[in-house]
């Protein structure tokens, strides 16, 4: 399965773009097709911003929520992925990538993918972990409250309080 979308990947799309290069250099002239790619790898590059920094909004306001950004994440990725293509020189990259920074088109690829993805994972304690020994220790715990402890930095640290004192 691995193997042929790897074939496809690097041999299949490079084809491709060297016939729409070919193609549409043959009908708007050489000049006019590197001006397209230049233009559509600033627009990319723009597009990237853009819609990176709505989405880190985003992310920042679900865990402000408390909620965790599984779509956002997931659509920063391919917001990256968008990107990335269209800073590849070619037609059919960029169409891929143009594609994927519509925010519907994302939806039904991670509807489509998540449907078909299996994520496990643990939380909690490894049963085994109570078994392993642990090194030894006085076993003290002292409980304060917060007026009764404070903490000094180093008045060489950058990261002291008073920023009267930074030089």
């Amino acid at each position: 399965m691995r193997f042929p979308l790897i074939f496809a990947i690097f041999l299949i799309v490079p084809m491709l773009e060297i016939a729409a290069f070919v193609v549409i250099g043959g009908r708007i002239g050489v000049a006019a097709t590197l001006a397209i790619v230049v233009l559509t790898a600033l627009v990319g590059s723009i597009l990237l911003r853009v819609q990176g920094f709505g989405l880190l909004r985003r992310i920042q306001e679900e865990t402000d929520q408390g909620r965790v950004p599984k779509r956002e994440v997931v659509h920063g990725a391919m917001i990256l992925f968008a990107g990335l293509l269209l800073l590849l020189p070619g037609f059919v990259t960029d169409a891929v990538g143009f594609t994927l920074f519509i925010p519907a088109i994302r939806d039904a690829i991670w509807g489509f993918v998540s449907s078909r993805l299996k994520v496990r994972f643990n939380v909690g304690i490894d049963p085994d972990d109570l078994r392993r020994p642990r090194p030894p220790g006085d076993g003290k715990t002292i409980d304060l409250d917060p007026d009764d402890f404070s903490s000094a930095g180093s008045a060489e640290s950058p990261w002291r309080d008073d920023p009267k004192q930074r030089h």
